[in-house]
């Protein structure tokens, strides 16, 4: 008996089914309008969540080119500090503070006295051209420590690292970025080759990871395109090429007139009555602490350090990155979750629509409703066909939005050239969501169209 009912209960289900089918493609055009806001909060919904990853997504990468757990410590060019003495015989007199800029000494006091140090990279970099079989292009020169790589998390795609003879003896060895051997190695391996850079000539014997930085990248966190860097040891940088530390007699000349910044560079040419641009030997110092939580304090020693090591003079800049880029994510996360419910507010919009039009929709098919309760269909029956018309019409507009939303995170991504990410879990999120907007929706209008009385249907004009 209960098998019995439960098969006459199937068939009215696919019979209902079949009717609402038969209705809504009869009336395919006022479907379509009546699914319109469903398509489009779905299409806004999972564009919006592909912008929103996309976003997630640089930021994690922007996080991985700066490193994890770094402050970066960079100096001040052209910095101007002055004291006045009093003098009671007459005016006061300016005299220009002496700062002998950041250096590879204070690289090592900041290893031998801050604690929690996990690792310090200094770099000093050079703009400079590399010349191969008659080709000239424009690069930077990057003198760097092994610790290099492990801090900024760029490994080596082939050959191998310096070597601690390296390091001591300056040799004329260097590891050239993706970019560089595409453009002058595109034909061999550049391992053991030689390639000139500036008015040396250095031996390949490694060759970095590609690296993909995006322009945004770039102008936020000043991150320079990796993949056209030439990276030497240190020292090669400091003997071969530029040492600021070192005094000249064009440099005192040039700082005979009381500026006591005395250090400048020997490839620089300084010339006799011109003050030196930038007095620094190091261009920047990454030191990596321990844990997240030491970063501002430590940042703050350091600070300390390094004001009274160049007699309270601020002639260096220290940032967190990772500090910003958490508060850009941060940020990120609340633009998500206004968009979302933008998003969100046009599916709901999309169920008060179907609601409306089904509300119609009963009004207009009234003599069709009152015609299959006189001939024995139950409300239920009822219910069930606008119920059904109500989650199809939901259904495939959630599939047309899907296909749609889909379709917008491709032109952003393009036309935009910003990186948008489709998940499959925000895909089945809104499917989901528009699907139960149907049937949350389609319940009054079924309900109404149930209690509707069949005499009175059947007299209806």
């Amino acid at each position: 008996m209960n098998q019995n009912n439960q098969f006459k209960t199937k068939q009215r289900l696919t019979a209902n089914f079949y009717i609402a089918l038969e209705a809504v493609i009869a009336n395919r055009l006022r479907s379509l309008l009546t699914a319109l806001g469903i398509i489009f909060g779905v299409a806004a919904v999972i564009a919006m969540l592909a912008i929103g990853n996309g976003a997630q997504q640089e930021i994690m990468e922007q996080i991985k080119l700066v490193g994890v757990n770094n402050i970066i410590i960079e100096p001040i060019v052209n910095q101007v500090e002055d004291r006045v003495e009093e003098n009671p015989s007459g005016p006061g007199i300016e005299k220009n503070k002496f700062s002998p800029g950041l250096k590879m000494l204070d690289v090592e006091s900041i290893k031998a006295t801050v604690p929690g140090i996990k690792k310090i990279s200094p770099e000093v970099i050079l703009d400079t051209y590399i010349v191969k079989d008659g080709n000239r292009r424009s690069a930077k020169l990057v003198g760097v420590l092994p610790v290099y790589f492990d801090v900024t998390n760029f490994g080596l795609q082939e050959g191998k690292m310096f070597t601690s003879s390296n390091l001591l003896k300056g040799d004329p060895v260097c590891i050239i970025g993706r970019s560089v051997q595409t453009k002058f190695f595109s034909k061999e391996n550049p391992i053991g080759k030689k390639i000139k850079c500036g008015n040396q000539w250095l031996e390949v014997i490694g060759v970095m990871n590609e690296r993909l930085v995006s322009d945004q990248s770039i102008a936020k966190l000043g991150i320079r395109d990796f993949n056209m860097d030439v990276y030497v040891p240190i020292q090669t940088m400091l003997v071969r090429y530029r040492n600021r530390d070192l005094v000249t007699a064009g440099g005192l000349t040039a700082n005979g007139g009381g500026n006591s910044v005395f250090s400048v560079s020997t490839d620089e040419g300084a010339k006799i009555g011109s003050s030196p641009k930038n007095y620094h030997q190091v261009d920047k110092l990454v030191v990596q602490v321990e844990q997240s939580k030491l970063l501002n304090p430590t940042a703050e020693v350091i600070s300390r350090m390094l004001e009274r090591r160049h007699f309270n003079v601020i002639d260096f800049e220290i940032t967190i990155p990772e500090l910003l880029l958490k508060q850009q994510q941060r940020t990120q996360n609340i633009f998500n979750i206004v968009l979302g419910a933008i998003a969100g507010i046009s599916l709901l919009v999309g169920g008060i629509g179907i609601m409306n039009i089904m509300l119609a929709s009963v009004m207009e098919r009234i003599k069709e409703i009152g015609l299959r309760l006189s001939l024995g269909a139950k409300k239920s029956d009822i219910v069930n066909q606008f119920l059904f018309e109500a989650v199809m019409i939901s259904v495939s507009g959630g599939v047309l939005g899907v296909i749609l939303g889909i379709a917008l995170a491709e032109a952003v991504s393009r036309v935009g050239e910003f990186p948008t990410i489709v998940t499959l879990s925000s895909v089945l999120i809104s499917f989901s969501v528009a699907a139960t907007v149907g049937l949350v929706f389609g319940i009054a209008p079924a309900r109404r169209a149930a209690e509707q009385d069949p005499i009175t249907s059947l007299r209806h004009e």
